[in-house]
């Protein structure tokens, strides 16, 4: 006779702190098997899914990051009602009114959570004022869906799109448990759309997700997970301990690291979303290979780029008031996206240096753009070399725990950089940089390569997928750290 021990099938049910549900978590795999049988069973009916996948999803969260599950619930009823009022109101002054409370309600919510303190400490530095210090829980996620609201009443205010009439549905599109954690950002004139068509996956779709979800998963897991524990961590958390040539080494897996541990989220995300007959866009296309900053930001974090340049880029006035404006907006709008990272001075010099990089790149465009010396792939090459090492300069000021140790990192480069060590620092390190190395790689594989592998393997049996997993798992177990690394972007 089996017996079960109730107790701890309740707690593994339950939230717990210490354990959030995410994609590397043990728990994630049952959840997914009892939510893809539920899903399957419900398939034919549109509506019967969108419920299903709603209860998963706040469910998913729940598990993530427990009562926080009422933010997404509150949020999702408020920007569902007041998007309403805007299409319903006849006069252009009563819609601003109501997109007026709903830019206040939602910011008003993500500045509660993440810049409060911020603006205490700064009232406390530079006023006679005195406020200590609010102990206040972030949300994980909250950035990405309070986007996510701002786009959706944005776009009923514009006439772009009309306001989802079932509750259910925008619920939905907000808690859609693949991005909901660490986006995408998705729009919901892409998404909702989505829900109500027959359910279908093709056999392109299914072997297009477990690549996906495959790749992403040995990125994060095993690529990032191995650098960030194996070298970066340690080297950030004391730069002043390291000469400048360990510093600069542990720079270059740092952008490994976050482009592996992002970008692998996301295309497990998106993966499981085609699994679902959901299409989600890409939201990484090599983003080493670019040769401008301008470039970088096309193919990094592509629906927050996209989202800034629509939203704020554009609202701002974009380049339609004479090229001073259109700088000062490009600075204006990477600054603000610097602080949407972070309450963080770091984050904000972080914005500050991708706004003058882009200024800077549109200048050189007008002035010399027209100009070539060099043959083009010699000169590509170099371009693409400064914007790499211009990105990984900035990553220092987005990975340094603070504006210290960001400075203190630059120094060791700068002043204390020499070889000395370097043969004994390989030869203790050589897995790592065999990571990083395999990292950089990745951006010199053809966008080709991936489709090829998609279209031959939707014709292997059941038991090639069931191989290559088990492999997977395997090769995991390997390389598996102690502890669970979190997400990157779960801060966020």
């Amino acid at each position: 006779m089996i017996n079960i021990d109730w107790n701890s099938v309740q707690n593994q049910l339950l939230y717990d702190a210490h354990s959030p549900l995410l994609f590397n978590n043990g728990f994630f795999v049952y959840f997914l098997v009892a939510f893809i049988l539920f899903y399957y069973l419900f398939r034919k009916n549109y509506m019967h899914r969108a419920i299903v996948l709603t209860l998963f999803s706040l469910y998913f969260f729940y598990k993530a990051s427990g009562s926080f599950v009422g933010i997404v619930i509150l949020s999702a009823f408020f920007n569902y009602g007041i998007s309403n009022l805007i299409f319903k109101a006849k006069k252009k002054s009563l819609k601003q009114f109501f997109l007026f409370w709903s830019v206040i309600f939602n910011l008003g919510l993500l500045f509660y959570f993440k810049y409060t303190n911020f603006f205490i400490d700064l009232i406390t530095n530079f006023t006679t004022l005195k406020f200590d210090l609010i102990h206040i829980l972030l949300p994980i996620g909250i950035s990405f869906f309070t986007f996510e609201n701002l786009s959706y009443t944005i776009d009923v205010y514009r006439g772009e799109i009309e306001p989802e009439k079932k509750i259910v549905n925008y619920l939905l599109f907000l808690s859609f448990f693949p991005k909901l954690v660490m986006g995408p950002i998705v729009r919901a004139s892409d998404f909702i759309p989505q829900l109500k068509k027959e359910y279908f996956v093709s056999d392109s779709d299914f072997s297009r997700g477990f690549y996906l979800i495959v790749t992403g998963l040995i990125k994060k897991l095993i690529i990032s997970d191995y650098i960030s524990v194996n070298l970066v961590n340690y080297v950030f958390d004391g730069p002043n301990l390291h000469n400048g040539f360990e510093c600069l080494i542990a720079l270059y897996g740092y952008a490994i690291v976050i482009y592996c541990d992002f970008s692998g989220y996301s295309d497990v995300a998106i993966g499981i979303s085609k699994w679902m007959g959901i299409t989600i866009p890409p939201n990484f296309l090599s983003p080493y290979q670019s040769k401008s900053v301008s470039e970088f930001w096309r193919r990094w974090h592509i629906s927050l780029s996209s989202w800034l340049r629509d939203y704020l880029y554009i609202s701002m006035g974009g380049n339609r008031k004479g090229k001073f404006r259109t700088n000062l907006n490009l600075f204006l709008t990477m600054l603000i996206g610097g602080f949407w990272h972070g309450a963080s001075w770091n984050f904000i010099i972080w914005g500050a240096l991708h706004g003058i990089g882009l200024a800077i790149n549109k200048l050189w465009t007008t002035l010399f753009g027209k100009f070539r010396i060099l043959p083009k792939a010699i000169s590509n090459f170099i371009f693409a070399l400064i914007t790499f090492h211009f990105v990984c300069f900035c990553w220092i000021f987005f990975k340094a725990s603070n504006l210290e140790t960001a400075m203190q990192f630059i120094h060791q480069i700068v002043y204390q950089f020499t070889f000395d060590g370097a043969y004994e620092y390989f030869e203790n390190y050589k897995f790592v940089i065999i990571m990083i190395s395999i990292g950089f790689l990745i951006h010199l594989i053809p966008d080709s390569f991936p489709e090829k592998i998609i279209e031959k393997q939707k014709r292997f049996p059941l038991v090639y997928y069931v191989v290559v997993m088990m492999l997977f798992i395997a090769l995991y177990s390997f390389f598996k750290s102690a502890e669970p690394v979190m997400p990157i972007y779960l801060q966020f």
